[in-house]
């Protein structure tokens, strides 16, 4: 093997040196990046408030490499203080001055995400193909240990609210899903069932239809609780949007089979069913309770003997004000 095989020429090694140079300067200023980041953590005052603004686009083309980093680590920044201050105030404000046990995790302030396929339950199990045309919510496992160690009846049920000055401003939706009947009925609290216990801490995946009636965004934060006072309910009051669905045959029928995927309801809810392959919106006008036939805000449907009436369908409403 000749010489030339295995020295470097000079403006090799230079070349090589250069790469190495460059090399050091790249693992420094990245490092740089991460130590800022971190400062930034140690710094900023944590806030309930979740900014999509915040979360930028990553483009190594476009950006660089030092750029995309920066921006991938304040992404993960901003929703690392998101899950740190629920996580405080889970531990601060609700765990350590409980009165006992059950009282501990009975209630959680949560991450919203959107509730979707992902979760639907198996062929066979009754809520599978309603993950958005049911009342059902996945929460975190600690609730189903509540469930356990209070001995909750059936149906188990969880309120979720809004809370004041912590969740985002009200969402504003697309016209394409306001159109569809999904408009925003300005709700601060829905009531709901479970579909799994296995949401990630700290977080809460809610169905379509119950974002908009709390006019949520994915990220924003609120209180969910399993409460046990919900009255049983007598009778309610839909309102569907399209006259299509009370010309169907057997609606009264399809109406009864698509409530039983719902455990309760609330007034001024918005729910969906799907009926050979359409989806119709109702809207919860009036709710009564047993045995009295009082007006309340939320009503079991689950194992009670529930009457169901209509009024005048929404499309119809408004036909008669445009005449």
């Amino acid at each position: 093997m000749s010489m030339r095989a295995i020295i470097l020429s000079p403006s090799a090694a230079n070349r090589r040196g250069n790469s190495v140079t460059f090399a050091r300067c790249r693992s420094a200023l990245l490092l740089l990046v991460l130590l800022v980041g971190a400062t930034q953590v140690i710094t900023t005052t944590a806030a309930y408030q979740f900014k999509p603004s915040t979360q930028s686009p990553i483009s190594l083309t476009k950006q660089g490499l030092l750029n995309a980093v920066s921006t991938k680590w304040n992404n993960a920044l901003n929703l690392a203080l998101l899950e740190q201050s629920v996580e405080d105030y889970n531990a601060q404000e609700i765990v350590a001055p409980a009165r006992d046990a059950i009282s501990a995790i009975s209630r959680r302030r949560l991450i919203v995400l959107p509730l979707d396929d992902r979760f639907d339950p198996p062929a066979g199990v009754f809520s599978h193909g309603h993950v958005q045309t049911g009342d059902k919510m996945s929460l975190p496992k600690e609730f189903w240990t509540a469930i356990q160690k209070s001995s909750a009846e059936v149906p188990w049920l969880f309120e979720v609210s809004r809370v004041d000055g912590v969740t985002g401003p009200r969402a504003v939706y697309p016209s394409s899903l306001v159109k569809s009947g999904c408009d925003d009925p300005n709700l601060d609290r829905v009531v709901g069932g479970a579909i799994d216990f296995r949401s990630p801490a700290n977080y809460v995946f809610l169905p379509r239809w119950m974002m908009v009636a709390l006019g949520l965004k994915p990220r924003d934060v609120v209180d969910v609780r399993l409460i046990h006072d919900v009255p049983p309910g007598s009778t309610v009051k839909l309102r569907p949007h399209s006259s299509e669905f009370v010309k169907i045959g057997n609606h009264q029928a399809v109406l009864e089979t698509e409530l039983k995927h719902y455990s309760a309801l609330t007034k001024g809810a918005t729910i969906p069913f799907d009926y050979n392959g359409i989806r119709y919106y109702f809207d919860v006008v009036d709710l009564r309770s047993a045995p009295r036939g009082e007006k309340v805000p939320m009503a079991k449907v689950q194992d009670c003997d529930l009457a169901a009436e209509f009024v005048r369908p929404k499309d119809q409403m408004k036909n008669k004000k445009k005449k």
